[in-house]
């Protein structure tokens, strides 16, 4: 039986290439970039070749990267700089219920040290409402961070409009754009974006690389301390077989970046047609017309999480409930509840799945099947 992954919103297999280029870097660049001699200075000029690609991805200077550990390391960035730099002039920030954890456990963080959040609500479709940031905005508002896309229902959020609200408004403007980056066609001065989120091992790179885009002239100060690396605003020393990897995967993802839409939008509209021929009960989470290709989250009626999942395993079939962060948990979904409220059984009864490099027409119409038959098995 073919084992079938249909996660790739919680990481993707290496895109074809990428191992290939960072093999060479591990073996043949040996110098610390911080070193001013000749094997340092050919780290540095790696360096700097790959940061200069992935800035222009997003439409940014190079000196506006700043290479972290991955999406969470640079959503914590984010908030405790931008808070401890800023407020001066104001302790609110504003976030949405649905935002990942990275984002909510260090707002939380936040408000134990005195400063005010607000969480804003969003709507059945999964979507942040523009009015609801406009009227929460006051003269102490320092930050308003909204995710790009929702990583359990792939909704993609108002970001041109709210960037466009807020550039009349002291408040920097972070989004984490982790899921999106790759899909959607992003240019952070174009929507007014004054710090992004990005994470390698959502697009085909290697784990453990990601970089936060911080506009140059925000007001940002470290979160962690040593050494001057990455212009003194994030110590330790640079990851370079990785930065290579993630170049490598990003100009791979922008360069196929249609292709792989329409892929992963035929990949998602196999997986209806079969449940609908296959006449099981099922409802779609979010508004269906503003989500990435990528990512469906699907209610099956009458079901529950635990069990489904358990059971998709045992057939071959990986997926997940929500987020990776909080895989193997039980606990209903924050951003469902946000959504749907805490007592739908939508938010005990849904799955996310998520196409991408491992996966076939053939592979998601067989997952299909076996997805369909499994919650026949459940329901009857």
């Amino acid at each position: 039986m073919e084992a079938i992954y249909l996660d790739h919103a919680a990481t993707s297999p290496m895109a074809e290439g990428v191992v290939e280029a960072m093999v060479p870097v591990y073996q043949g660049i040996i110098g610390n970039a911080s070193s001013v001699h000749s094997f340092g200075r050919k780290a540095r000029q790696q360096l700097d070749a790959s940061r200069r690609v992935l800035a222009a991805s997003i439409g940014a200077n190079e000196k506006e990267i700043i290479f972290t550990s991955g999406g969470t390391e640079a959503d914590n960035m984010a908030f405790l700089g931008i808070a401890e730099a800023n407020q001066a002039k104001g302790n609110h920030i504003i976030t949405s219920a649905q935002e990942h954890h990275a984002t909510l456990h260090t707002a939380e963080k936040l408000e134990k040290q005195g400063f005010r959040v607000t969480y804003l609500p969003v709507d059945e479709n999964g979507m942040v409402s523009v009015q609801d940031i406009k009227n929460a905005l006051t003269e102490e508002t320092i930050l308003v961070s909204i995710m790009y896309v929702n990583n359990e229902t792939g909704v993609i959020q108002p970001i041109h409009e709210i960037g466009e609200l807020l550039k009349s408004h002291q408040a920097y403007f972070h989004t984490d754009a982790v899921q999106a980056y790759g899909l959607v066609d992003i240019d952070v001065n174009e929507q007014g974006i004054d710090l992004l989120t990005t994470s390698a091992h959502k697009i085909g790179g290697p784990n453990g690389i990601g970089f936060l885009y911080v506009k140059e002239g925000v007001n940002l100060v470290p979160i962690q301390f040593g050494g001057e690396q990455e212009r003194k605003r994030r110590p330790g020393t640079e990851n370079i077989p990785s930065v290579v990897g993630f170049e490598v995967a990003s100009t791979i993802a922008m360069e196929k970046k249609a292709e792989r839409n329409r892929r992963y939008q035929t990949y998602k509209q196999i997986l209806l047609d079969t449940f609908t021929e296959q006449g099981i009960a099922f409802g779609i989470n979010g508004d269906a017309e503003k989500t990435v290709s990528s990512i469906i989250n699907i209610s099956f009626p009458g079901t529950n999480v635990e069990t489904l999942l358990t059971n998709f395993d045992l057939s071959g079939i990986a997926a997940s409930s929500g987020s990776a962060c909080t895989a193997g948990s039980v606990e209903p979904s924050h951003v469902l509840s946000a959504m749907y409220g805490s007592n739908s059984p939508t938010i005990t009864n849904s799955i996310r799945f998520s196409f991408g490099l491992a996966n076939t027409e053939e592979n998601v119409k067989e997952a299909a099947e076996r997805i369909s038959s499994i919650v026949k098995r459940l329901t009857s």
